[in-house]
């Protein structure tokens, strides 16, 4: 092998050597610091709650609220006018989710998605979107857990998702009964939509890990 070739393949298999330890380090911190508790002492109200369910489609997780429940109304926030379809209005539940821009419009299906991509929102951005769909209530299965939260427990989470929402206007979704709203945080490795997922339930006051990099980060605490 020429010498030049030789070198070139040397440094491919160091970096390679190198991006395999960062990609187990990153999964083995990630695991560890997700089972140590946030607002360790939290239970569920015996009564009189408001139900809220966390869904997963296998890497992203999303929270899901009734439009109208302890005084929080998400119909002004999230109107019928912004859906392509405004028929899908009618459905008495929001399934919010936070994420980078160019992931979110640029990978309407998981065939859509690309390397580019994946890394490019791992490295880092400040373009982020709130996914908002309108969709009837859940039943919960192992992809979707349902929580009861305190009526202040769940105005504090409604405060804290008003809050990651940037100025702007809709932008169109994936189908009829979604559509997107620009954000505010930085989207990165470290703050990833699950993190995300998990930071608000944590804002609420609910019981959840430290850092929930993972969609399983977040789903372990809810049965």
């Amino acid at each position: 092998m020429p010498r030049a070739l030789k070198r070139i393949a040397t440094n491919a298999a160091r970096a390679l050597g190198v991006f395999a330890v960062v990609a187990f380090v990153y999964l083995l911190v990630g695991t560890a610091l997700s089972t140590i508790p946030r607002n360790r002492d939290w239970r569920a109200p015996v009564s009189q709650g408001v139900t809220i369910w966390i869904e997963d489609n296998g890497v992203h997780t999303g929270i899901v609220m009734p439009k109208r429940a302890a005084g929080i109304d998400w119909t002004d926030d999230f109107p019928a006018a912004d859906l392509p379809d405004p028929r899908y209005a009618a459905n008495d539940h929001v399934a919010v989710g936070w994420g980078e821009r160019n992931f979110f419009l640029g990978t309407p299906t998981w065939s859509d998605v690309r390397p580019i991509t994946v890394l490019h929102a791992a490295f880092g951005s400040d373009e982020t979107l709130l996914h908002v769909e309108h969709i009837p209530r859940p039943q919960a299965s192992k992809d979707v857990r349902a929580i009861v939260l305190k009526p202040a427990e769940y105005r504090r989470l409604a405060a804290a998702i008003r809050a990651s929402r940037a100025s702007g206007v809709a932008i169109r979704g994936y189908a009829g009964y979604d559509a997107f709203y620009p954000a505010s945080g930085r989207y990165d490795a470290i703050r990833t939509c699950n993190a995300w997922t998990g930071d608000r339930l944590a804002d609420a006051g609910v019981k959840i890990g430290w850092w929930t990099p993972f969609s399983a980060s977040v789903m372990q605490w809810y049965h």
